[in-house]
């Protein structure tokens, strides 16, 4: 079969029409053929076997039994609406079958003595057991070992509203399947599907519709999830090489005084044994001859920073600048404070470039840029405006990646050294302290090799994470008394989520008086989005200078506040929050060298899924596991921060959270391919670039994807 065949457009499926077509194109971006085949089902219910009704019990699934109308009733349900009721028998028993609309269509689609078979769920009903809305098909027109398990398909509201429910959806692709009388055109070659012991692409989108059995469902839905992260991967991966061999890296062979003298003279600590080995990746990369792009996994406080300036001595040593670009105008502001206090008596020269930055200041630093007399800027995204030139850019640290999008990478490689039309781009270090899991960073951040530091430095104890109900608050209140009277400081924060919710907002001002008359012996700062930066930065600094106690305030300090001296985090209404947002909050607290601790208080009502949230954070303070849970507990598309990053990318059947396994293979067989046909040009691998561009020209935003 051709691919011509697949293009078609769905209107001229039978049983299709305008007003179908209008609704599949408008609510499932569904115009062709090969779109429909696409569209999975999430469900099966086995319908391989009949039930009598005197098995019947009232807790069971869905059932299936074969039998006969013998009368019809009807109950007035008042202003003019009406429950038509079937008395149904199959000889062992008589069960109803009950509607509550469409009585022109039941009596026009059913008869009394006809012979059909009902599927639906058994309930109770006065003494007697009825199916309401039941599946009906004439028994004669179906075959039992033809259904075997019945698929089940994902509808809107306005498909349903048009007669198009599952079963309706169903039958448009049963149709298509028969009118497709040739084997689907195969989008793997045998030297991958055979050692793998794939099915065909044939078998599978057959089975995955229709399959007989569990075995054979399991084999479709592995061939299919396999295929489509197989060609993501295959993308990035390819991505990723043209980039290797399109621009080459500066070669920095030197660890030199600056890098050597900070090593022994101003290492505040040691290292741990992961921020060594992380320094060591970083090394042969920046003398390998090829750009750098690596990823930094750290958790909060684990040492990326101190990592990221070590990095960026060894550009120095060989000649060369660097810079490190922050998502905010505060977090620039703490790393250059960071960078400042680890480089004291150096004789380096770092400087700011945000927007704060203006005047005669900001043409100075752009000066020093120009002439190479800055060794090291720290800033925002307005280290990429054109203005911007730097000397010699060697290294590029940019923290919170997924702040930045692919475009505005790219803006900082182009101020790297241009030689007639060539740019060499700065080696480009990517930090985030939100850890991902394996198979999401291998999937958003593909393009990236990673580097992870595992392990906190020394003399960090562990923050305690306590869970407390909302009626709790003497012990919590007293807990914060003990810890101030102690000379700590206590952060308390309220679920501003969106910094436009104005019930929220007047939670925070109420809550913040409520909590002045409480403490009436603390001296208490307010922070929140809505106030003015100025105003948000100087509370943010009184709090860091010690000269109030206890700051109240949204999730605005989730990143860019570091204030040792604070060892209690209390987080309220925390069933509000997502799991990777409690951590970043949780992450604020134990920068010091005391006992810290997080007190997480919700309500007495927890949904499932949130009493598991708040027992993960309880029971872990390891990023990564708790980056697992969340991908599980949320899903890929949802977690916080990537969604920009296109990471829902349109998967129509695999599910990243929950296929790691199947990631990883598709990963390694598409390696395989791009380390033999870096330039996708080998005959023998034309059906998988081929396929590749077919599929870059779909609604996926494979851009994202890169």
């Amino acid at each position: 079969m051709r691919n011509e065949v697949l293009s078609q457009d769905i209107m001229y499926l039978p049983g299709m029409g305008p007003r179908r077509k209008e609704i599949f194109n408008k609510e499932l971006n569904i115009h062709t053929w090969g779109d429909l085949l696409e569209y999975y089902p999430y469900k099966y219910v086995d319908r391989s076997r009949l039930y009598q009704i005197d098995e019947l019990q009232a807790d069971m699934p869905f059932v299936q039994i074969r039998g006969r109308i013998l009368s019809f009733e009807e109950f007035s349900m008042g202003a003019r609406r009406k429950r038509i009721v079937a008395h149904f028998s199959d000889g062992h028993g008589v069960v109803d079958l009950v509607w509550f609309n469409g009585t022109k269509y039941i009596y026009k689609s059913y008869q009394v003595n006809e012979e059909y078979i009902v599927f639906g769920k058994p309930g109770i009903y006065g003494g007697r057991f009825q199916f309401t809305h039941p599946d009906i098909d004439k028994a004669a027109d179906l075959q039992l070992s033809e259904m075997g398990m019945q698929p089940y398909y994902i509808t809107t509201e306005k498909m349903k509203q048009s007669g198009l429910q599952s079963r309706g959806v169903e039958k448009v692709i049963k149709t298509l399947l028969e009118r497709l009388n040739q084997p689907l055109p195969e989008t793997l070659p045998p030297y991958i599907t055979g050692p793998l012991h794939l099915c065909s692409r044939n078998e599978a989108v057959r089975w995955i519709h229709y399959p007989q059995n569990a075995e054979e469902m399991g084999r479709a839905r592995l061939r299919l999830k396999f295929e489509e992260l197989f060609y993501v991967q295959l993308n990035i991966l390819r991505y990723a090489s043209d980039h290797r061999r399109k621009y080459g890296g500066f070669v920095f062979p030197r660890v030199g005084e600056q890098f050597n003298g900070f090593y022994h003279h101003n290492l505040p600590f040691e290292l741990t044994g992961a921020q060594k080995r992380v320094i060591r990746e970083i090394r042969e990369d920046m003398r390998s001859g090829r750009q750098m792009n690596r990823l930094l996994q750290g958790d909060v406080g684990s040492g990326k920073t101190l990592v990221a300036l070590m990095s960026m001595l060894i550009a120095i040593d060989n000649g060369f600048q660097a810079c490190m670009m922050a998502p905010t105008e505060i977090l620039a502001e703490q790393h250059l404070q960071t960078i400042r206090e680890f480089l004291k008596d150096m004789p380096l020269r770092v400087e700011l470039l945000t927007g704060v930055v203006k005047g005669k200041r900001r043409q100075e630093v752009l000066d020093g840029l120009a002439d190479g007399s800055i060794n090291i800027v720290v800033g925002t995204h307005a280290l990429i405006e054109d203005p911007v030139q730097f000397q010699r850019l060697g290294m590029a640290v940019i923290d919170e990646q997924h702040r930045f999008g692919v475009a505005q990478r790219a803006k900082l490689w182009a101020k790297g050294e241009t030689q007639g039309t060539r740019v060499t781009p700065p080696h480009v270090l990517v930090m985030t302290a939100t850890p991902i899991p394996r198979t999401l960073a291998m999937t958003i951040y593909g393009d990236l090799d990673v580097s992870v530091i595992d392990e906190l430095p020394p003399g960090r104890k562990p923050i305690q994470t306590i869970h407390k109900f909302d009626t709790q608050t003497t012990s919590l209140y007293d807990g914060i008394r003990k810890q101030i009277h102690q000379g700590r400081q206590v952060y308390i924060v309220f679920p501003l989520i969106k910094e436009s919710e104005k019930s929220d907002l007047k939670n925070l001002e109420e809550g913040f008086e409520a909590l002045r008359d409480v403490f009436p012996e603390f001296k208490l700062g307010k922070v929140h989005g809505k106030m003015k930066p100025r105003d948000k930065e100087e509370e943010m600094q009184r709090f860091a200078r010690g000269e109030t106690q206890i700051l109240v305030a949204t999730t605005v300090i989730e990143v860019g506040v570091n204030v040792p001296n604070a060892s209690v985090m209390v987080i309220l209404d925390a069933q509000r929050f997502g799991l990777s947002q409690l951590h970043q909050l949780r992450g604020r607290v134990g920068r010091g060298a005391d006992q810290s601790f997080c007190i997480l208080v919700t309500t007495y009502k927890l949904s499932s899924d949130t009493s598991k949230r708040i027992d993960i954070m309880c029971q872990t303070n390891d990023g990564f596991q708790i980056a697992e849970a969340d991908l599980k507990l949320r899903g890929p598309g949802d977690l916080e921060g990537t969604q920009q990053s296109g990471i829902a990318f349109d998967l129509k059947i695999a599910d990243i959270a929950r296929d790691g396994q199947i990631v990883q293979m598709a990963r390694e067989e598409a390696q395989k391919i791009i380390d033999i046909d870096p330039n996708c040009e080998k005959q023998e691998y034309a059906l998988l670039w081929n396929r590749l561009k077919e599929l870059r020209k779909t609604n996926i935003n494979w851009a994202a994807i890169s």
